[in-house]
């Protein structure tokens, strides 16, 4: 601080020098004044301010750095000023750097869709499509449906129109060398369509029959012979599928109307069987839809569920959904000798074996199987 003020005191002392150059025709003692203008840092205040640069330009400021330890405490703090200016300068150009790597990340997820998805953005709009038009439209009248039905009255609806699709199914256990499939499911159409009221009570599923419903088609025997399912679609009255399930529905909805003729072939009942259907199909998966809408993908997750519940399907159709049952047997495995006089244990592992077999059928079925529980 001393230094700054004995700075300021010869600056005022050498102000008179440089208006008395008119006086002085001759002399040198004015020329004896000019080292006190170059000696004294008048370019102080260049690190408090702005002037810096400016002054860093002047040949004055590159002769008054280094008069002194202020002139040498100025130009670093002008150095630091002017490092810190440029901060912000690099600061934006990594930004853009970064953007651009984020864009080009953006541009390769959507550029490229998933193998099994090829179709992704129109299927994706069909989808929102669908959603808002099962918002508006759809989910009330599926609600309403099933304010205005019973339970009951529903449940029989659904074994009329399940029990119609069972000639398809048998032929279908026939070209997939499935005679006792196919048997059973005759004898299912039998008893449903005479004990069970054309249908409309699911007789056969009871004691003493035991004979479930099984979801199959032309699309499972396609399957079944290793045609691949194809390109995945969203179709606004179709709902997911794939190009092979959705020629197999085709071939399967259209085999028994040609084969029986009316009144299946009568538009009033098609429209109207449909209508049913899709309502009752509506209410079964509510729940399952709701959970799926309230996930971070929505349509992924749908995609999703469906491709897993048909790849279920036809594994348990060729036997293979039998193969992850020794895998409880491999979790008791680390004991092998210590534990051989351990006999109940195998006995354990052998008993969820049969009961996980059919789980796929059922269970993985939600559009036509999952009958409510009378009440």
């Amino acid at each position: 601080m001393s230094l700054t003020i004995l700075a300021a005191a010869a600056a005022l002392a050498a102000a008179p020098a440089p208006a008395g150059p008119t006086p002085a025709p001759g002399t040198q003692s004015p020329s004896a004044a000019q080292p006190p203008i170059v000696v004294p840092p008048i370019a102080l205040p260049g690190p408090t301010g702005a002037n810096d640069t400016s002054s860093a330009d002047t040949p004055s400021a590159a002769n008054a750095r280094p008069a002194g330890a202020e002139g040498a405490i100025g130009g670093a703090a002008g150095a630091q000023g002017g490092a810190g200016a440029g901060a912000p300068d690099a600061a934006p150009a990594t930004t853009p750097a970064g953007d651009a790597q984020g864009g080009e990340i953006v541009v390769a997820g959507h550029g490229k869709p998933p193998p099994q998805d090829p179709m992704q953005a129109v299927n994706l709009k069909s989808y929102e499509v669908v959603q808002k038009v099962d918002d508006k439209f759809v989910a009330p009248m599926a609600m309403g449906y099933r304010k205005a039905l019973p339970s009951p009255v529903r449940a029989g609806l659904r074994n009329f129109l399940s029990n119609l699709t069972e000639p398809a199914i048998a032929l279908n256990f026939l070209l997939q060398l499935k005679p006792g499939k196919a048997a059973e499911t005759v004898g299912r159409f039998a008893i449903n369509s005479t004990v069970g009221a054309a249908g409309l009570v699911d007789v056969a599923r009871r004691k003493p029959f035991n004979l479930p419903y099984r979801r199959n088609g032309l699309a499972w025997t396609l399957g079944y012979y290793g045609v691949g399912p194809g390109p995945y679609l969203f179709l606004p009255l179709v709902g997911p599928t794939t190009v092979r399930d959705l020629f197999g529905l085709t071939i399967d909805r259209a085999l028994l109307p040609l084969a029986v003729g009316k009144p299946l072939t009568d538009p009033t009942y098609v429209v109207s069987s449909n209508v049913i259907k899709s309502l009752d199909d509506r209410v079964q998966t509510d729940a399952e839809l709701r959970r799926m809408r309230d996930a971070d993908d929505p349509y992924g997750s749908y995609r999703k569920a469906y491709l897993a519940q048909r790849q279920a399907e036809i594994d348990h159709l060729r036997g293979r959904d039998r193969k992850p049952a020794p895998a409880p047997a491999a979790a008791v495995q680390p004991a092998p000798a210590a534990m051989a006089p351990v006999a109940p244990a195998p006995a354990a592992v052998a008993i969820p074996a049969p009961a996980s077999a059919p789980a796929p059928t059922f269970v993985a079925n939600p559009v036509v199987q999952p009958l409510p529980d009378p009440r």
